[in-house]
């Protein structure tokens, strides 16, 4: 089932405003179990179709056993976001009618410990969103030089401490080499300042490390530039694209992202986005009461302009 896979945050407020249409073509850049795609199939079924996009392939398999009833009109991909225009291309489509983007990490490969996205549990330094990938945490972790490590966990943390854990980092590593993530975490709280490693944290301090890391390993953000860009130009004319993100710098992307090409439309008369969230849409406190992860959720919506001369 999806709802073990990754339970999918906003649906109700996707599905509106997609404002799909039965004959469409959907894009879910960021599959998961399926939970998205299956809401949208449902309601465009079966004169619309969907493309499925994710990178890894437990999110592949899964997906495909949860949409098997609309499998006549969805196309599962293998492959990540910042491809989209390859990946249509090979698809020979080249226009949709409505793309969402639900970022971040899914709550299976949180779960599962192997995947080592979490230091709840003990396990290896992995990370990868893709499994064929071979660039590894503990292989970031022990060859980046300390003035990187410092800002990565800076620059993708906002971690305020960033220079201590990476000194410590470096010292620890030529005492032995870090392979798992207690390892990493016991470091991170170690490395504080005396005041504060009460436990007393609201959030864990090596939550940020690990966002940092990870983001890292996987280039997300990076990737998520390519691919808003992609879907944007992918877009049909009135065509939407909906964006979850999860933090501030992934929302700060899509904002400036969508401010930028709404302005160049406007100067350049061609093509650009007209933003329909003003402000981002969080969840409803009764979503948030049954499904605690979406609380930090930010939906943002724009819709694409095309002059016509």
């Amino acid at each position: 089932m999806a709802n073990f896979f990754h339970i999918p945050v906003l649906t109700k407020e996707i599905l509106n405003y997609l404002n799909l249409k039965k004959g469409g073509v959907y894009i879910d850049c960021t599959l998961g179990g399926g939970g998205h795609s299956k809401a949208i199939l449902e309601k465009i079924y079966p004169q619309g179709s969907l493309i499925g996009i994710d990178q890894d392939i437990e999110a592949i398999e899964t997906a495909k056993e949860e949409l098997r009833s609309y499998i006549d009109k969805t196309k599962l991909v293998k492959g990540n976001f910042k491809n989209l225009e390859g990946i249509l291309s090979d698809l020979k489509i080249e226009t949709v009618s409505g793309i969402v983007f639900d970022l971040g990490v899914s709550s299976h490969q949180l779960k599962k410990k192997e995947r080592g996205f979490s230091f709840k549990e003990d396990s290896y330094l992995d990370m990868r969103m893709d499994l064929t990938q071979e660039f590894k945490a503990d292989i970031l972790i022990n060859s980046y030089p300390e003035k990187d490590l410092a800002e990565i966990f800076e620059k993708y943390g906002e971690e305020r401490f960033s220079k201590r854990i990476a000194r410590l980092i470096i010292a620890e590593r030529k005492r032995e080499t870090i392979t798992t993530t207690k390892q990493l975490a016991d470091l991170v709280v170690r490395s504080l300042p005396r005041t504060k490693k009460r436990h007393t944290w609201r959030i864990h301090p090596a939550t940020r490390i690990f966002q940092a890391i990870r983001i890292e390993v996987n280039q997300e953000l990076k990737a998520l530039e390519k691919g808003l860009d992609q879907a944007i130009r992918a877009l049909e004319n009135e065509g939407r694209i909906c964006v979850i993100s999860y933090h501030s710098l992934e929302d700060r992307i899509v904002k400036h992202l969508f401010k930028k090409v709404e302005r160049e439309g406007k100067d350049q008369g061609n093509y650009g986005l007209k933003i329909i969230t003003k402000k981002p849409i969080g969840p409803a406190s009764e979503e948030v009461r049954e499904n605690p992860k979406a609380r930090s959720a930010k939906l943002r919506v724009a819709e694409k302009t095309i002059s016509v001369f």
